[in-house]
């Protein structure tokens, strides 16, 4: 049986815009209004899910999607990171943060490591060929945070963990992966919306 899963990362906001770990927080009115111009542009799915963010579920309904909150589509959990900015977190703690880049075991966070992410990541993506029933051509649609994406792509592909900070994905794009007895290809992220200035 083929699975499509497709992957919509969320509209930009603050959290994002200051570089902060998981930050997370509702979006923004140019968030909603860029959400709100791709919904045209969102593919037809027998499931949506998304993340339990705020910023996934503002995405989702400004796309006007009807999705499904996934636990298992959280977010990076950074521990007693969450909601600092990048550049904060590096200049108290640089060994720490050298040891999270660099060691896909790390946690110095007390969150997940990136090694627990993408084995999260990898168990959803295998439980989606039991989900679809059997049917042919079943199609999984998720609003998720970028680390998800690039985390379910490092899962899919068997890519070595290291290969996850090699990954860009933008805000409002759409990843697309189609499998079929474990084995998975990758359709590259592609814009929803207009770029900015467009």
């Amino acid at each position: 049986m083929t699975v499509h899963v497709m992957l919509i990362s969320p509209a930009l906001n603050a959290a994002l815009r200051e570089a902060r770990f998981d930050g997370d927080a509702p979006l923004d009115a140019a968030g909603s209004r860029r959400a709100g111009a791709a919904a045209p542009a969102v593919p037809a799915a027998d499931r949506q899910l998304r993340g339990p963010s705020e910023r996934c579920a503002g995405t989702a309904d400004a796309l006007g999607l009807r999705a499904v909150p996934e636990p298992a589509l959280g977010g990076w959990d950074m521990g007693r990171w969450s909601g600092l900015r990048l550049s904060a977190v590096s200049a108290a703690e640089p060994e720490a943060v050298s040891a999270w880049l660099t060691d896909p075991s790390a946690a110095p966070h007390g969150g997940e490591s990136l090694l627990e992410l993408c084995s999260r990541a990898r168990r959803w993506l295998a439980s989606l060929e039991s989900a679809g029933g059997g049917r042919e051509g079943h199609r999984v649609l998720g609003v998720v945070e970028p680390a998800v994406v690039r985390a379910v792509i490092v899962g899919a592909l068997a890519l070595p963990p290291e290969a996850f900070w090699r990954l860009d994905v933008a805000p409002l794009t759409l990843t697309w992966l189609t499998g079929r007895s474990g084995r998975w290809n990758l359709r590259c992220g592609r814009p929803l919306s207009p770029a900015p200035g467009d």
